[in-house]
């Protein structure tokens, strides 16, 4: 028993050691041949590697600024979702498809000729063919050229900047989508969608945006509630008027009929999508923020814009329980987008009580837009115009009220002067388009069309399967 214990430990320590015996072997075999291996040649000396420059302050602000816009534009790109679900919500189901694609080529086709035409005439600049403050023309596409040297702080890369600019035109012609719904023809829509990202919005945000004459005058609008929104929503009330109303909108004696939409849910998600986005349209707008005074700047426009919506939807709520006895959600949602759109054009000037009363002022107003538009018999199936148009308008007039600006800037009879021009310019120019496309028998779809729904008679296909 003994005898057998100890051979079975010897076998056991023999078989550890093999592995070290092993890799001694290994080890001295290597050495051995590193020993013996002579060189072919000499090695020959490399020449030294030139060290690269060191990144600069400069170029790291730049870097951080066209980042931080980039992610801003991402955030507004998304407000496209934000207007398809509360779009399609806010109506029937069976003209959910059409309104989908309709937003779709908002962005596919307006972000092509943005950048062919539309960037060039918003942005003329001082080198390119101009007449006088009004019109002027940079030239096609937008340039490809590394800035180089001139990489600083405040500094943006042109393709970044394009980007941002070109989500904010399509996100002026969404807002039509909403205001002609159920009634338009696909293909005149495209046409409209495509003349106004092209040439209406980037001529009259030219005129403040790109250094023209409105801008001189000191007319001032941070992010857009004139220069976008109330551009889109002023097109919208145009588009509505000369479609006429839905069939069944209005009785015989003129009373408006109730045409709940499909999905609250969906409406209600696309509010808060919007609302998300945003946080990219009014803060994205500061467009420098690689110091301390831009990044507070940025974060006191953050906290205004949620500020004005909230104040917005809790008012729209209590105004509409008085009026029509029950709290209304359509009225609420509506009144979140009225605080973000009133709050667009001032969020950087104003304190946290202003932004509040100017929110609330704009839930107040399109409450009494939508009612007034019934009894006008006007048809907005998402109140497109009383949120973008309506509440627009008051964001530039509430700048000239409550805005903390250098003087000769954001002066009221300025501000309400710019809040009438660009969205009678807008109304009167689509007003145009929108007869000569009824003239030529692009504009409405037939009664049976449109009975049938638009998702079947111009797709020919349907948004839910049953």
């Amino acid at each position: 028993m003994i005898k057998n214990c100890a051979f079975i430990a010897l076998l056991f320590g023999s078989l550890l050691m093999l592995p070290a015996a092993t890799t001694m072997s290994t080890v001295y075999a290597q050495d051995e041949a590193a020993e013996t291996e002579t060189p072919a040649e000499a090695p020959t000396e490399e020449a030294p590697e030139e060290e690269a420059a060191p990144i600069t302050l400069g170029e790291v602000q730049y870097a951080f600024d066209n980042f931080v816009l980039f992610i801003c534009a991402v955030l507004v790109f998304l407000m496209q979702a934000g207007f398809a679900m509360v779009e399609s919500g806010f109506n029937s189901a069976k003209n959910s498809v059409n309104i989908l694609f309709k937003n779709s080529m908002d962005v596919c086709v307006g972000v092509l000729l943005f950048w062919l035409v539309g960037y060039g005439l918003m942005y003329p600049g001082d080198e390119g063919w101009k007449v006088g403050s009004y019109l002027g023309f940079a030239g096609w596409g937008v340039s490809e050229d590394s800035l180089g040297a001139d990489m600083a702080a405040g500094a943006l890369y042109p393709q970044v900047d394009f980007f941002f600019q070109a989500v904010f035109a399509a996100t002026a012609a969404t807002i039509v989508s909403g205001a002609v719904a159920g009634r338009m023809k696909f293909n005149g829509y495209i046409i409209y969608s495509a003349i106004l990202t092209a040439f209406i919005y980037p001529i009259s945000g030219s005129w403040k945006w790109g250094g023209g004459f409105l801008d001189q005058q000191g007319f001032y609008d941070f992010a857009g509630s004139i220069v976008v929104h109330a551009v889109g929503g002023f097109a919208g009330l145009a588009g509505a008027i000369v479609l006429g109303p839905r069939l069944g909108k209005f009785s015989a004696d003129g009373k408006p009929q109730p045409m709940p939409g499909h999905s609250l849910p969906l409406a209600a998600l696309g509010v808060f999508i919007l609302w998300f986005g945003w946080y990219g349209f009014n803060p994205g707008s500061q467009l420098v923020f690689s110091d301390g005074a831009d990044i507070e700047a940025t974060m006191k426009i953050a906290t205004n814009t949620t500020l004005a919506a909230a104040a917005g939807g809790v008012i729209a709520t209590i105004l509409s329980w008085i009026l029509f006895s029950k709290p209304d959600l359509s009225m609420a949602l509506n009144g979140i987008l009225a605080g973000l759109v009133g709050i667009t054009a001032n969020c950087d000037g104003v304190t946290n009580e202003s932004a509040m009363a100017i929110g609330a002022v704009a839930g107040v107003l399109v409450v009494l837009a939508i009612i007034a538009l019934d009894k006008l018999r006007i048809d907005d199936p998402v109140g497109a115009f009383p949120v973008h148009g309506v509440c627009g308008v008051w964001g530039g007039i509430a700048t000239g009220i409550f805005g903390n600006y250098d003087e000769g800037t954001a002066e009221l009879g300025v501000q309400i002067m710019g809040s009438i021009i660009i969205p009678v310019y807008a109304f009167v120019s689509m007003l145009i388009l929108f007869f000569i496309l009824k003239m030529v028998g692009l504009l409405r779809v037939t009664p049976e069309e449109e009975e049938k729904g638009l998702d079947i008679s111009e797709h020919g296909m349907s948004a839910y399967t049953h």
